[in-house]
């Protein structure tokens, strides 16, 4: 369920995602405990085809996630009428306690690893774009079977 199974599934969708989610802030929304939904800025880290977040330790939204909430994951856009297009995905965070995976995505900090900040790795079932070009607006959709 990592970011190699939407490659795998629609390597299309894929490759514009990554376009979309790579060194730019991404909106994540989570549930809260008593089930109302939040959103927050994040930025997302492709690596080795694998999807991750971090943040700090304190934040309401790794609380939400070391629940078990479900997690959607949507690009920003570049203006009102969606320039760039729309990427979502969707599905279960993991909390990562691997150093390693940690240093994959900061070398040489790993210092802060588990102090300053904790990591999770976006598992993906769902995965959605729309994109207007012209006058036309064109989706696609990929989701785990």
């Amino acid at each position: 369920m990592s970011w190699q199974a939407l490659i795998d599934g629609n390597p299309q969708l894929a490759a514009y995602g990554k376009t979309r989610l790579r060194d730019r802030v991404a909106y994540l929304g989570t549930v809260d405990k008593d089930g109302a939904p939040r959103v927050h800025p994040v930025s997302p880290q492709l690596v080795n085809n694998r999807l991750f977040i971090f943040m700090y330790p304190t934040s309401p939204k790794a609380h939400d996630l070391q629940r078990g909430s479900r997690y959607s994951l949507h690009c920003m856009v570049e203006d009102n009428s969606g320039g760039g297009g729309e990427f979502y995905v969707r599905g279960v965070a993991h909390q990562n306690h691997n150093v390693e995976d940690w240093l994959l995505i900061h070398p040489n900090r790993q210092n802060e690893f588990g102090t300053k900040y904790i990591l999770f790795e976006l598992d993906i079932d769902r995965a959605f774009s729309m994109q207007y070009i012209d006058d036309d607006t064109v989706t696609d959709r990929w989701r785990l079977s």
